[in-house]
């Protein structure tokens, strides 16, 4: 996510165990300081994501006053670091009041060099998201910026959306509920020679059927009964602008013929009407509708798909964008903090696991209320997922070991390779494009039987 250095920073005063923790934490370049004075000055001139610090520190390590003063000016001077507090097994009063002045989370010494390596590697994970999320959120001057996302399908949307932007033709934004077809619509409007002119947007699935061709089209005066005045309709309305119609896949099969009239002709008749009126106006539509399996049901026109499909935008669904649940995530819990004007909450190991394993049938817009609910209900000062309302996933961050994932694909390739050759060593080591007795010591390795082999 960053090219930047995973500089760590331990701060303690304990010779020996100052060397043992450089040992422990080798995967990360470290950084030492033996007291308050050292560490600040560490701070200033490496601006370490994380660091890990015991609370007793010279001049006084009897003494918890100087490590929580150290605590106070980090967070003062460097608000995002993690900072991972050591304490004394039993000294959970002191642990749970370094978490409420800003401490990232706490360890008991002495410490499993393992599992505090699997909590400072979370704690970077969790700072390089939010570098980034502020990263996006500040360079993003475009009507984009809304829209979160390092995922790459998704960022090709946006350039395409970029690109056809400045386009007059009809625009058909395809994607499941709750992706973003709305703010796409926006930015669409926002990127046109349009932008300054009105966007309108009708949800066709939410107005009932009896209302929707009024609502679209307008009526003159006395054309039913309750029409007391000329009222026009709200393509009319966007006349010069963008208008949106969002879930056009249930736009009903007569008022379908209409709105293909007026794409062709560009021109409406208001209900009990007999004027024909030009419009001006850029549509763009959305839907989360197969429209050709519609089509095909006799549910949607052809012709009327051809004409609102001239230019097709496909949205990728949450579950598919890499990393962008947890980014979000983030970003939602931010803004829900400062909205009910709450410290900012952190997420717990199995709330991240969660969220990464959630196939979030509901894209965005269920993340969002996930994500709401539980900063209203949390009662510590991490997010878990029972708040999320979520099953605890089975995956934790040894999981994401770079190692074990690269063993995991080198033995299914090899696996693959052997099957392919039928257990031709030769042919199979070629393909790999490694030595034999390489082959051999990955098989050995990987438990794999030594059957057929030929060459």
């Amino acid at each position: 996510m960053s090219d930047r250095p995973r500089t760590l920073l331990i701060v303690e005063d304990d010779p020996a165990l100052q060397k043992q923790m450089r040992w422990s934490f080798d995967g990360f370049e470290t950084v030492v300081a033996s007291d308050r004075e050292s560490a600040i000055a560490q701070i200033r001139r490496h601006e370490p994501a994380v660091v890990t610090m015991d609370l007793g520190l010279p001049p006084e390590p009897d003494d918890v006053g100087e490590g929580f003063g150290l605590l106070g000016e980090i967070m003062a001077l460097a608000p995002d670091t993690k900072v991972i507090v050591l304490t004394g097994q039993h000294d959970r009063d002191n642990a749970l009041k370094a978490v409420a002045l800003g401490a990232y989370d706490f360890f008991g010494k002495p410490f499993e060099p393992d599992l505090l390596t699997l909590t400072i590697d979370r704690a970077f994970r969790l700072h390089e998201l939010q570098l980034e999320n502020r990263r996006l959120r500040d360079s993003q001057s475009s009507p984009l910026s809304g829209l979160l996302t390092r995922d790459p399908g998704m960022l090709k949307v946006c350039r395409t959306v970029e690109r056809v932007a400045s386009a007059n033709a009809t625009v058909a934004l395809l994607g499941e509920s709750g992706t973003g077809k709305e703010v796409l619509a926006r930015a669409l409007h926002a990127l046109s020679p349009r932008t300054k002119q009105r966007f309108v947007a009708v949800n066709c699935a939410a107005i009932p059927e009896t209302l929707l061709e009024s609502e679209l089209f307008g009526y003159e005066k006395g054309a039913f009964t309750g029409a007391s005045k000329q009222t026009p309709g709200k393509i009319e309305t966007a006349n010069k602008g963008t208008f949106f119609l969002d879930e056009i896949g249930d736009l009903p099969m007569a008022l379908q013929a209409k709105l293909l009239r007026f794409l062709q002709e560009r021109v409406i008749e208001r209900i009990g009407g007999r004027e024909e009126i030009p419009v001006d106006v850029r549509i763009v539509c959305a839907t989360h509708r197969d429209l050709k399996q519609r089509i095909s049901e006799g549910l949607f026109r052809e012709d009327l798909y051809y004409r609102l499909a001239e230019l097709v935008v496909e949205i990728p669904p949450l579950r598919e964008r890499l990393g962008d649940a947890l980014l979000l995530a983030h970003a939602f819990i931010q803004r829900f903090c400062r909205e009910n004007a709450r410290p900012v909450l952190g997420l717990s190991e199995d709330a991240v696991a969660a969220i990464e394993g959630h196939d979030w049938p509901g894209n965005v817009r269920e993340l969002e209320n996930c994500l709401k609910r539980a900063v209203i209900m949390a009662d510590g000062v991490r997010i878990t997922a029972e708040d999320l309302g979520l099953d605890a996933a089975d995956e934790t961050l040894e999981m994401l070991n770079l190692r074990q994932v690269r063993e995991a694909a080198e033995k299914q390739a090899v696996i693959r390779v052997l099957a392919r050759t039928n257990n031709n060593i030769a042919r199979a080591a070629e393909i790999l494009g490694v030595s034999r007795p390489s082959l051999y010591d990955m098989m050995n390795r990987y438990g794999l039987k030594k059957e057929n082999q030929d060459g």
